[in-house]
């Protein structure tokens, strides 16, 4: 059986749309024998709305003070990060045209950042993907396959997610490629394959290329409860079918995953 020990995208109340809380995820991973949780955020319009033209830090505070989660926690290795919104063809994500001049406190920083880098600092890694795919429409195949490649060039993303349900088409080859290069993951993404069918051959399709050219996937549940962490039937069941090999698994185990997220982004 293939070995997955590493639920690297999931969601908590922080994200609105989503039912648990950070201890309720950890406990569920050490129920399921999960070695790492990764705790990934929406880092998106969808968590806050705009105030006027731009957005308030203080509403993404929820990232600034991580530093405050244990690192083991109920036997589990604990990682914070975030799913952010790639925003734009040029392969923008969210946050990046957003200037953040003081912090929660209403004190001012001493150097100028975005919000997008104030909340990526305190990352472990960064998840991009697309939510709302308007802005790729009519866009062609070398532009969306080139935002991808330069979402891939960001220090902290480590992993593109769902790409196989973004309805964003793109050269499989040339994006699995650059990813293979810059030592990033290609995510199969257990909620993509239930119930979404033809987004479900799309990710079949992926994870055939990845095996082939030998680039590494990450897998993650994408739960928005905690009864959905660690479920990875789905996932095992497709990558098994394939024979996708266990090498190629970046999720399989946290030594695993930590090298690669260490080689990849520090």
């Amino acid at each position: 059986m293939l070995h997955i020990a590493c639920d690297v995208h999931t969601h908590t109340i922080f994200s609105r749309h989503a039912y648990s809380t950070i201890e309720e995820n950890v406990r569920a991973a050490a129920e399921g024998r999960i070695e790492l949780l990764g705790s990934t955020d929406h880092f998106s319009r969808m968590v806050h709305p705009a105030r006027g033209d731009t957005y308030d830090l203080r509403d993404f505070q929820h990232f600034i003070n991580c530093h405050c989660w244990p690192r083991m926690w109920h036997g589990v290795r604990l990682l914070h990060g975030c799913e952010a919104d790639i925003v734009d063809l040029d392969g923008h994500l969210f946050g990046h045209d957003v200037w953040c001049p003081t912090a929660i406190n209403g004190y001012p920083y001493s150097e100028p950042r975005n919000l997008k880098e104030r909340v990526f600092s305190s990352c472990d890694y960064v998840i991009a993907s697309v939510h709302d795919n308007s802005f790729a429409a009519g866009a062609t195949l070398s532009q969306t396959t080139e935002m991808y490649v330069r979402v891939l060039e960001d220090p902290k993303v480590l992993i593109l997610g769902h790409v196989g349900r973004a309805s964003v088409p793109f050269d499989i080859d040339e994006v699995l490629t650059v990813a293979g290069e810059r030592g990033k993951l290609i995510e199969i993404n257990d909620s993509t394959l239930n119930g979404y069918e033809d987004e479900s051959l799309i990710c079949r399709r992926i994870a055939e290329r990845c095996a082939e050219l030998g680039v590494m996937v990450s897998t993650g549940t994408d739960a928005h409860i905690s009864a959905a962490v660690g479920a990875f039937g789905r996932t095992r069941a497709m990558l098994e079918e394939i024979g996708f090999p266990q090498r190629l698994v970046a999720t399989a185990d946290a030594d695993t995953f930590l090298d690669v997220m260490r080689r990849a982004v520090g």
